[in-house]
């Protein structure tokens, strides 16, 4: 790899970009340390240059059609073989394949791939368009992302790093055949009892003429069908039925069994695998407005879930290994859904491979956010080649649940001057891109799923003004963020489906010092206010503190308590939305990961890290969910809910604490949970339960079926209340298992309760707990690299509320 000016050449890893390179061969300084992302904004600007020799044997080009596939390719490209340009590519998201027999020679061949600037490519084409396209400005950025067909986030964002990197991610290699090639194969179910028809098309593009047979195999079950093969396109199809199918599940609803399916036409070959299943989007009028659900084999899911960006700024780091240990801490903390965020990429098979394997539902949207974008003809057909190529690539995936257009973009118009002034003609752009080709793609291409036009709209067809109200379809709810209202607005709202909402915290102190010197280890210091990317977000943090807690003393203190706000924000928001099943049927949190070491709404840190919010998460997104609400006229409303799909009988415990860890009232309810529900079990005055609300806690259990579930409440705001010094104990042994136990007990009860073990890599089973004296809390650290018991010891930090009021 090298600058097309020709100065110098690094080896480049394929799949992977140019950054990447650039780094590891010591080029420039590690882009995520500091502002070093200052000194390397000069790579965007540059064109570079791939190229390698590769051998070709006489055999292979004895071969009828010789092909050149390419997919993800970023982004303007023009690749040559011996000196002979063969294709010109300006999409990363679309596949291109081109026949290139004529420029192979046996032997020692060339291929050469000349990257185009990005972002100078994106500003000459906001010269060829005769009005603003308007989009949404970072703190560092690329301008103009909305004018190519490249990863949006590249150029920045509010969580992100700008890093217009160039490479090649996906699939580039010669393909030969003297029959034809398999592009697609899709699949389309048609459910009834004690069956499945499925449906099996198959594209083919021939290069020879005549008769051959279809093959197709599923489940067991065989079909063979004469077919006859024309030069060029060829549209196969072919039926086969399973008796007794077994279905497949979200996660926590049921297993998530998978077919083999097998496709041979004249030699060639193509195998998937598919979960039988059916899956639709119910949107009803209703008396609370237009409903929002998703139904997987006829049973209303209530998802819970968060939103996915890229998993690194460098594409080469994006490994699968990386990926499915997020997508592993998506599981473990109890979710059942991820949003495939518009502002980043189509994600690789092995992704929803993973996806569908585990039973984590995909909200797939397509790759536009938080802009406008032009109308013009070459990039309305450059939009519908990528979303055609897209929707037959995953469509066959069992998780995936919807098509979205985009995020944010409907309300964008009334974002921007331009748009405004002239809300017509950006209707008619969207119109013409969101409805004339993405929507009629995902018609013609996907009949078997819902397209939902934008997140949060109120559906297709509808274009009012503005984000929409909560009421209708799904929503975004940033008040508590942008608008620095209090925790107590999440609930004074009922969204049908929320898709995004999220309060940012700092990472972890490990995570800090891998992009800060320790002279920076304050929250005004310029490297901790540069590796901030939203607007006043230290402040808000900060301001948001001195509603609720106590100031804390140190830097490390200033950590652990904007975790502690982060989880109590999202718990807020979570359980009162799971309060309001079926009204609200599901909710995506902004977000679960982070694309570089940053401040940011993410529940892991980047590394995989959990957050306290991810522990808080996996309570919060339990099955089975006991919770409090403190209603503002005075009383304290006790919930259960169940999201299993059966009834269970089960007992509520409420129990009255004060501040030394007596017990002042114990009350056991008993009650019957319906399946897939949620209810108020009891409702008393505050002044009954708690006549000093500072001097007491309450702590709720549930516990049905042999399982327990505990949670807690406080009858007024942290800061007031007279926390003690607990005295946390911690004894530590190893396990068999290679994972290390820890023993804590206190003195005195202690509230969010922190336990690190820093720079070893793993999780805890729990954490940001309450304990109480007299009930010691036996803790599992499951590492996932090996480690001593002494290293594990050392590196272990506790951290709890009480620590403030001291």
């Amino acid at each position: 790899m090298q600058p097309k000016s020709g100065e110098w050449a690094v080896p480049a890893t394929v799949p992977g970009d140019n950054v990447s390179a650039l780094l590891s061969t010591g080029k420039i300084p590690d882009p995520y340390w500091a502002d070093n992302e200052l000194q390397v904004q000069w790579i965007g600007r540059e064109d570079w240059v791939y190229s390698r020799a590769f051998e070709v044997g006489p055999a292979f080009l004895e071969e009828r059609a010789i092909f050149l596939n390419i997919e993800n390719l970023d982004t303007v490209a023009a690749i040559s073989l011996n000196g002979h340009l063969v294709l010109r590519t300006e999409n990363m998201y679309r596949r291109y394949r081109v026949d290139v027999r004529e420029f192979l020679v046996p032997g020692t061949n060339a291929i050469r791939i000349e990257f185009s600037s990005s972002e100078r490519i994106a500003l000459e084409k906001t010269k060829q368009v005769p009005y603003p396209i308007p989009t949404t400005k970072s703190p560092v950025e690329s301008p103009h992302r909305n004018m190519i067909r490249k990863v949006p986030c590249h150029a920045g964002w509010d969580w992100g790093i700008c890093l217009m990197v160039s490479g090649i991610y996906g699939d580039i290699s010669l393909g030969a055949t003297s029959s034809c090639r398999i592009d697609y194969v899709t699949t389309t179910q048609k459910h009834s009892a004690g069956s499945v028809e499925v449906t099996v098309e198959v594209y083919v593009e021939s290069f020879t003429e005549g008769g051959v047979e279809l093959q197709v195999s599923l489940g067991g079950e065989r079909v063979f069908l004469p077919v006859q093969l024309h030069l060029g396109a060829n549209h196969l199809e072919a039926t086969v039925t399973l008796a007794n199918p077994r279905l497949w599940w979200p996660a926590g609803y049921g297993e998530q069994p998978l077919y083999d399916l097998t496709v041979r036409v004249a030699g060639e070959e193509m195998r998937k695998r598919i979960g039988l299943r059916t899956v639709q989007l119910v949107t009803e009028e209703d008396a609370h407005g237009l409903s929002f659900l998703f139904q997987v084999n006829g049973v209303p899911i209530f998802c819970k879930g968060a939103n996915w960006i890229p998993a690194d700024a460098l594409p080469q780091r994006q490994t699968r290994e990386v990926v499915e240990d997020l997508l592993r801490s998506a599981l473990a903390a109890n979710m059942n859904i991820i949003r495939v965020w518009g502002g980043g990429q189509y994600e690789p098979d092995w992704f929803y491979d993973f996806c569908d394997e585990h039973g984590l539902l995909v909200w797939q949207d397509f790759m536009f956010a938080c802009s406008l974008y032009p109308s013009t003809p070459d990039f309305l057909e450059n939009v519908r080649q990528e979303v055609r190529h897209q929707i037959k690539r995953l469509r066959d995936h069992a998780c995936i649940a919807l098509w979205c257009g985009n995020n944010e973009n409907h309300g964008a118009m009334t974002w921007y001057e331009a748009s405004r002034n002239n809300r017509d003609r950006y209707i008619v752009d969207y119109d013409r891109l969101f409805e004339g080709v993405i929507g009629k793609t995902v018609d013609e291409c996907d009949p078997t799923r819902s397209y939902w036009p934008c997140s949060p709209c109120a559906g297709r067809d509808d274009y009012s003004e503005g984000l929409l109200d909560v009421n209708r379809g799904d929503s975004h709810y940033w008040g508590v963020w942008h608008e620095e209202k209090p925790f107590s607005a999440f609930q004074e709202i009922t969204p049908r489906f929320c898709s995004e909402f999220g309060y940012q915290s700092f990472p972890s102190m490990e995570t800090i010092r891998a992009y800060a010197p320790e002279d920076q280890f304050n929250l005004t210091a310029p490297i901790m206010e540069y590796h901030q990317r939203s607007w006043r977000g230290n402040s808000r943090i900060i301001e948001m503190f001195s509603r609720y807690f106590r100031m804390p003393q140190s830097f490390e203190g200033f950590v652990y308590l904007s975790q502690v706000q982060q989880a109590l924000a999202m718990k807020t928001a979570v359980e009162d939305w799971r309060r309001a099943r079926p009204v609200c049927m599901g909710t995506l949190y902004w977000q679960l990961n982070d694309n570089w070491p940053a401040c940011s709404w993410s529940s892991i840190d980047y590394g995989g890290k959990w957050k306290l919010l991810h522990y808080v998460t996996k309570r919060f997104y339990a099955p089975l969910l006991v919770s409090a609400f403190q209603t503002p006229e005075g009383d304290v409303q006790i919930w259960a809910g169940n999201d299993h799909l059966t009834e269970s009988d089960a007992t509520v415990t409420v129990e009255i604490f004060d501040f030394s860890g007596n017990r002042l009232r114990r009350e056991a309810l008993p009650v019957k949970l319906e399946g897939g529900s949620s209810r108020k079990i009891v409702s008393w005055p505050v002044a009954e339960l708690a006549p000093e609300p500072t001097k007491v806690w309450m702590r709720l259990t549930l516990e049905s079926g042999g399982a327990s579930v505990q949670n807690e409440h406080f009858f007024s705001e942290p800061k007031k209340l007279p926390l003690q010094k607990p005295d946390i104990a911690a004894t530590v042994e190893a396990e068999a298992s290679g994972g290390f136990r820890v023993l804590l007990s206190c003195t005195s009860p202690a509230f969010y309760v922190s336990i690190q073990a820093e720079g070893i890599r793993g999780e805890f089973d729990d954490n940001c707990i309450t304990l109480l004296p007299g009930e010691p809390r036996v803790l599992h650290f499951v590492p996932k690299e090996e480690g001593t018991l002494e290293a594990f010891q050392a590196a272990l930090r506790i951290e709890c509320l009480n620590a403030l009021h001291a």
